[in-house]
């Protein structure tokens, strides 16, 4: 249990700061980690999927909230970009979380290790616009581009930066905006996936251990969730710092590497 702690502590914190620098890999980092670990805590293994995606959405709260109060400071989040995607990721989030749920194991785990592999061809070999300055994206069209991150990113288990930084910058946004708009969307899409996964509509197939509420396995998601929320300062702090390109592509790596873990594990 020991162990198991130290590595959720670990987890976290390397999430939170991933979360803070890129705006993305936090979620699937825990996804990775919970899929191995939760097994030997009592976890069925039909239902390990399905925990380990309820718990890093639950995770994920507290880390977007750091990341957001951040970004916020600095000045970075685009308010009327996010006023249009919010009722979309919102209510993707809620959608998305009670899809999963009606998911098998194995299917959720094939959809959460291809999207890994997806995202890691994009962030390798993906080509992105030149930002206009300052442009802030206003469109009608961000409201279902909001149901179509929110949904998805509640069935993978993420905050949906891996969609949403690149849909700002597609849209001319600057990355380091992008980053802090994707921060606060990831905090309403991580709220309300984690209470549908609390509020669970199919009951496991299996009981659960206690410390699980709904399917949310609340020890794991309190210490990556506390550990994430300090690393994430310092992600946020380089991210307004370093140029990104070759993390990017070191990041790509790891989502392949956490692919093919999430695959085996099955």
């Amino acid at each position: 249990m020991l162990l198991d702690l130290l590595l959720y502590v670990l987890t976290g914190a390397s999430a939170g700061f991933l979360s803070g620098l890129l705006g993305i890999g936090g979620g699937l980092l825990m996804v990775a980690a919970f899929s191995f670990t939760l097994p030997t805590l009592g976890i069925p293994h039909s239902e390990v999927m399905h925990v380990a995606v309820a718990t890093s959405l639950a995770g994920i709260v507290l880390t977007a909230a750091s990341s957001t109060y951040a970004q916020l400071r600095r000045r970075a989040v685009m308010f009327p970009t996010l006023l249009r995607l919010a009722p979309g990721l919102l209510l993707g989030g809620f959608i998305g979380a009670h899809l999963a749920q009606l998911m098998s194991g194995p299917l959720l785990r094939g959809a959460i290790a291809a999207f890994c592999l997806f995202m890691a061809w994009r962030m390798a070999f993906g080509r992105t616009r030149e930002p206009r300055a300052e442009h802030v994206p206003r469109s009608s069209w961000l409201l279902p581009a909001g149901l179509g991150i929110g949904t998805i990113s509640a069935i993978i288990g993420i905050g949906g930066g891996s969609l949403t930084v690149p849909l700002l910058v597609t849209l001319g946004v600057k990355p380091v905006r992008a980053v802090a708009t994707s921060a606060a969307a990831g905090l309403m899409i991580s709220l309300a996936g984690a209470t549908s996964y609390m509020v669970a509509l199919r009951a496991p197939a299996q009981p659960l251990p206690a410390g699980t509420l709904g399917y949310v396995f609340l020890p794991a998601a309190a210490a990556t969730a506390i550990a994430s929320m300090i690393a994430a300062q310092f992600g946020v702090r380089l991210a307004h710092r370093l140029p990104a390109p070759m993390l990017k592509r070191v990041f790509a790596g790891f989502l392949l590497v956490v692919g093919v873990l999430i695959v085996s594990g099955g």
